[in-house]
Order: structure tokens, then sequence, then C-alpha cells
């Protein structure tokens, strides 16, 4: 979107490298990690209305499945979708914006949190129903086989969209067409309190399996094991192999939702947050780096990051007057008296 005059500062629209080193993916780690950090600070602040759910913890698989990705894939997000969109390439102070409801966001402030996307880089957006990135993902790699571009779509979605119908058959429709997409579970063991033992019969590679797609199970806290894994996938799918499934055993440090700190619900004890506190796939990045390079990378992300905090607040807040608009594709207005 374009910067409304005398907004915010001015500044680049695509800051992210390629993610083709381990030096790279530990940025991108960083920064996403990071991100939601800050993210977390201006919910408190009142800056981002409405709070967010935080992606810290899970960012490996985020990074990992995005580096085995090229320019032109495609891929579709779920409600705790920041780190996706930031590994795909999206330029932190715009998405910061986005959360913030300010116009210099990706969408101009109209998708927050759970909305945000940026289709020049492939994203098709985020998306706040659950298992609802599964179709939109089928239809992009339904198009990218029409087309014969050799495209590959990508669809994260976490556990508890196992028993979401629509991705159900999604699985259908991308087996019996052999369609070039990459279903991603997240598998951060809980969907909202909900453990996903108590949910999810079977298991979710099984449930791939069941409709002849080749599942695997990754460590989702290690970020090379999980580009390692994405990237058979991927080649197996623009070869025209038809779809995969892979299921990263992750985590999410912080609670479903930014309500939580205020709810405190008692389902997870200390001591299993801990236990994979252990396996932060930050440390496990910055392990393969040399600590002086650890150490520059971490200063830059945070001096980003404070640019990024400074644009996204000094970027205007939409004009009322405007929130009709965008309806339709054809740019029309709803009739008078339509919309109060």
């Amino acid at each position: 979107m374009t910067a409304a005059p005398g907004s915010a500062p001015t500044a680049p629209d695509a800051t992210t490298a390629p993610l083709d080193t381990p030096a790279e993916r530990y940025r991108m780690l960083r920064l996403i990690r990071g991100f939601e950090e800050l993210a977390l600070a201006l919910v408190k602040a009142g800056a981002i209305p409405g709070g967010i759910h935080p992606y810290i913890g899970q960012e490996a698989v985020a990074v990992g499945v995005c580096s085995a990705l090229d320019p032109t894939d495609r891929l579709t997000s779920t409600h705790r979708g920041h780190g996706h969109v930031l590994a795909r390439g999206a330029a932190p102070h715009r998405l910061l914006a986005e959360l913030a409801g300010r116009v210099d966001g990706l969408n101009g402030g109209r998708g927050g949190s759970m909305h945000a996307a940026d289709l020049s880089l492939g994203i098709l957006g985020a998306n706040g129903i659950v298992g609802a990135g599964a179709p939109i993902a089928v239809g992009a790699a339904w198009a990218a086989r029409q087309a014969g571009d050799g495209r590959v779509a990508v669809a994260f979605f976490g556990d508890g969209a196992l028993n979401q119908g629509v991705v159900l058959e999604s699985f259908n429709l991308a087996a019996m067409w052999r369609l070039p997409v990459v279903f991603v579970c997240e598998d951060n063991g809980y969907a909202t309190t909900l453990p996903a033992a108590a949910a999810v019969a079977g298991s979710a590679t099984g449930r791939a399996a069941a409709f002849g797609i080749p599942a695997e199970e990754v460590d989702g806290m290690d970020a090379e094991a999980v580009r390692a894994a994405a990237r058979r996938a991927v080649d197996r799918a623009r070869s025209g192999g038809g779809p995969a499934f892979l299921e990263c055993r992750t985590y999410r440090f912080e609670g479903h939702h930014t309500m939580e700190r205020r709810m405190k619900p008692r389902y997870r004890t200390p001591e299993e947050i801990d236990a994979w506190r252990t396996r932060d796939p930050l440390p496990r990045a910055a392990s393969l780096l040399d600590p002086a390079a650890v150490t520059t990378i971490d200063t830059e992300v945070s001096q980003l990051l404070s640019s990024a905090e400074d644009f996204a607040l000094a970027s205007a807040h939409p004009d009322p007057a405007g929130a009709a608009d965008h309806l339709y594709a054809d740019g029309l207005r709803p009739r008078a008296g339509a919309v109060a």
C-alpha cells in the first residue's frame, strides 16, 4: 500500500533477505521472535487493538518451510500467522503497522493480526477461520497446475484444524488431482486449551496417509530439520508428485491469545512449558554460527524492530469515512443505508 503523505517515516517495502544460509535463517528466527515480543508489548500498551495470537516458540516451522520455497510460490496462513508472513519476506514495519490498524500497514490497517496478506509475495492471507487456508491453497495449486507455471502452494494450519471438514476435503481434492500443494500442520499440542490427544483420533500423519498423501513427522523446533523435510515435500510437488503433508511437532511458549495473560487458564503446567523451552529453536540455530556473528545479527534485528515501531506508531489511523471501501472487487460502494 502507498503511504499516506507525511503519515510515517519512509521505509522500504521489503527488508528481509533470502533464507539460503544458516545465518540468514537465524536472522529470520530472531526477527520473528523480536517482532512477537514487540507486538506483545504494544498490545499491553494499547497500541495494537484486540490482542494477538503469539508465535513465540514456533519460529522454526515458518523459517524452515519458507526457506524451501521459490519466490513465485504461494502460501496461506493462520490466525497465528505473523511468523509465516515475515518468513515469506514481508517488511516488518508494514506488518507491525497492520497490527496497529494504521494506513501504512500491509493492507491499510484493514486486515489486522489475523488477516494480513501480501499478494506480491505470494501470501494469499492469514485467516481467522480455523483450517480455512487449506482450500485456498488447494485452489492456488490447481491454478498453478492449469497454468503449468511450476508454482507450489503451502497451507499452514494447526492441530486443531485436523477436525475441520474443509481440511479433509482439501486433502481429498489435492490427492485426486495430484496438485502441487504442501500441507503443513503446526502441531503445538493444543487447540486453544484442548489437548490434541483428547481431540484428534489416530494421528495427524495417518489422516493424510488415508488419502494417499505422503506424510512425514518432523521436529518443529529445529529449523534445519524442517527445511530438509520441506524441501523434499516441495520438490516432490513441483516435479508432479502431488501433495505432501508435514506434521511439525512444535510448541508455543506463550498462551493461545494475549487474553490468557489476564484470564490465566490452567491447562498447561509450568514444568511442561519449561521442558519445551529447553528446546528453543533460537539457541539451536545460533549454535551453528560464530558467536560474534550472532551478536551482530541480534543488534541489527533490534535496530530494525526499533525502526519498525517508530514507523508503525507514526502512521495515521484510517479515516472512518472509508470504512465501507474495498467491500467489492469492482470498487462499488454498498447502497446507502446498507452499512451503519
